[in-house]
Formats: C-alpha cells, structure tokens, sequence
C-alpha cells in the first residue's frame, strides 16, 4: 500500500514507533534489517517534492528540506564498493576489465532501478501530492535514486554488512554471470569498439582504426559507412576487418566493430588461430 493511502494530507515527517511499526515494518522485513534510526529510512524514502511540500506547510523555509538526495549520494558509492568487494573476492580468474564491467553494469541507473521494481519499493516512495497523481513513483530513475538512498540509510544505520546481505540477494545472482557472459562473447553492454580492441590487444595482434567511406544522405538523415582495419603499427592500416553503417560516425564504428568481432569468432571457430581469422574475415570483407 502506498504512502499517500497511510498517511493523511497533513503528514509530516513522523518518527514514532507507532508510525514505524505501521508504515515501515513490511519494508524493514524485506531488508532483512531493523533500524534503530528509523529516522534515516523515512529519509531515504522521501522525494524532494514531498520535503519542499512539508518544508513549505511547517515554516516556509526549504533551506533544511529533508530529502533522500545526500543518503542516494551515499548509497551509490556504497553499493559500488560491496559489488566491486564481492566480485573480486567469487571471480579471482576475471581481469580488470571483465571487473570493472560486470560492475559497472550491476550499479547501472537501469539495473539497480529494475532491483528496486523487483523489491517492490515503489510503493514505499513518499511523494508530493502532485506528485503522486503524475505517476512519478514507478519511473525508473526515481525507483533507482530512491534504492541508492535507501541503501545509504542502511549503511549509515547498520554498517557495510546489511548491503552487502542486499547486494548478494538482489542486485548480484544471475546478473553478474549473465554479464560477464556477454563480455566473454563481446557484446558487454553493447560497447563494441572497446570490446574488439580489447580482444585484439589480448592477443597481441595490434588495435583497430576507423576511417569513414562514404557519406549519404540529406543533412538531417545523413548515413556514414565506416570500415574499421587492424593497425599492426607500421604506420600503416593493415587488413581490412569489417564495415558498418550509422546514422552518425560514433554509432557506423560501433556497427562496423560489431561486424568485425562476428567475422573473427566466426573464422576463429574454424580453426587455424587468429591469423587464420584476419585473413578469411578480410577474405569476407565485401560489406557490413
């Protein structure tokens, strides 16, 4: 049940035990954690629409308006140490760069605001009358933002070890596995330029560069065709790996590393290594 359906028009930012025990129980249960500031969870949960509307009604003063936005400050780094902490510690074979993004996934706005929909903290949000009537509590960012305070509450009030209790049960799991899977298959996160010349510097066969072909198109539908080539560093582009094609120069690079990358596995799974890969992915090369 919502805040606004508990509390009436004139509520304030109440922190009896009575109000705790009604409005907070059903949240604190599924935190696994009870807190003796209870103070700091109502803060968690209050948007800064509804704090300037309380600031406002107490002395029209909203200068010390009680939102979450410092505790989601907080949380958001809190949450970065205790996944970065539990991923070291299960993946001792995962890289850095294979760390940094499975992490840089697990604390992502979507991924924390779709742990917060799956928590089910929505209705726990406490928004401003107008507010309330908008929709604003199911939206993503808003989710995310308030999970990240509520984590700061839970820091502050119980120490690292109640996150980390939360991020192993809601925010890591399959989640992490699933990600890292992807990085193995290049397609972490969708960042192909950076995925290629990573696989490309692990096996030391030089980095990629991207020239522009062609460009077509009126000026506000333009289309670029890039070709991305292994620069072996003579100065020279080497072998011609792939082609892509995009409504801006960034998004054909990415299009043509994507291509490159499935050209390469693609080879590579026949045998041969990865000369045997650059040469039948040039061999191919013809267009995206």
């Amino acid at each position: 049940m919502a805040w606004a359906a508990r509390l009436g028009p004139g509520a304030t930012l109440d922190t009896s035990e009575a109000v705790v025990e009604r409005v907070l129980a059903e949240l604190e249960d599924s935190l696994g954690h009870r807190f003796d500031s209870p103070e700091l969870l109502v803060r968690a949960l209050t948007h800064r629409s509804l704090a300037y509307e309380l600031s406002l009604q107490a002395a029209g003063d909203v200068s010390g308006a009680l939102d979450n936005e410092r505790l989601e400050f907080l949380g958001d780094a809190v949450l970065g140490l205790v996944v970065a902490e539990a991923l070291f510690l299960l993946h001792p074979e995962w890289q850095e760069g294979e760390l940094t993004r499975v992490r840089a996934h697990l604390v992502s706005r979507k991924h924390v605001g779709e742990v917060a929909a799956a928590f089910g903290l929505g209705p726990h949000i406490r928004l401003s009358r107008g507010e309330e009537r908008s929709g604003l509590r199911n939206k993503p960012n808003v989710l995310s933002n308030t999970m990240e305070a509520v984590l700061g509450a839970l820091f502050l009030d119980g120490g690292v070890e109640p996150v980390r209790a939360f991020a192993r049960r809601w925010v890591m799991g399959e989640a992490a596995e699933e990600v890292a899977m992807g990085s193995r298959t290049w397609a972490a996160l969708g960042n192909y330029k950076a995925a290629l010349q990573e696989y490309l510097q692990a096996e030391k066969a030089g980095t990629p560069i991207y020239r522009v072909q062609s460009e077509s198109g009126p000026d506000n539908r333009k289309r670029f065709l890039v070709e991305v080539r292994l620069n072996v560093g003579d100065g020279e582009p080497g072998k011609a790996l792939a082609r892509g094609m995009g409504s801006s120069k960034k998004h054909a690079e990415q299009d043509a590393a994507r291509h490159a990358l499935e050209r390469l596995a693609a080879a590579a799974q026949k045998g041969g290594g990865l000369e045997a890969a650059l040469e039948r992915s040039g061999e191919e090369n013809s267009g995206p």
